[in-house]
């Protein structure tokens, strides 16, 4: 079989995913690192490898201040990923545990049934630094 051109591999990427999931992946937003983060969640999926970290700023009345996201993964995982960021940034936590899947799906105007599994990893590692920044209060 043979390897499949750059032009291939764009076209086949432009068929599977909306516009917007291109976008996220293409020019992510809040990617990286904040050093002095209040909290890090962390999830990953073991059968196709994506993995997820998502760091929290948190002010004391509970408002997400900053959010970033480190990820290894597929189109998906990265555009998820900053997604969810996007989505809460500047939000309460209570207004970010409110979150599903499903809104992020919805905000990317939609993914292929066998990628939707990052936009529950996305709210998983969001969910694990609430978790983990509700237990240290």
């Amino acid at each position: 079989m043979a390897a499949l051109d750059k032009k291939q591999v764009i076209n086949y990427i432009n068929n599977m995913y909306s516009k917007e999931v291109i976008d996220y992946f293409q020019d992510p937003k809040n990617m990286g690192v904040i050093t002095d983060a209040t909290v890090v969640g962390e999830a990953s999926n073991p059968v196709c490898g994506d993995m997820m970290k998502i760091y929290l700023k948190i002010s004391d009345n509970e408002i997400i201040e900053d959010i970033k996201f480190e990820t290894l993964g597929c189109v998906a995982a990265i555009a998820t990923s900053s997604m969810i960021t996007e989505l809460v940034k500047g939000k309460t936590l209570k207004e970010a545990e409110a979150i599903e899947f499903e809104d992020v799906e919805q905000a990317l105007g939609a993914l292929p049934p066998i990628k939707v599994h990052c936009a529950h990893l996305s709210v998983e590692a969001l969910r694990k630094a609430i978790n983990k920044y509700r237990k240290t209060k």
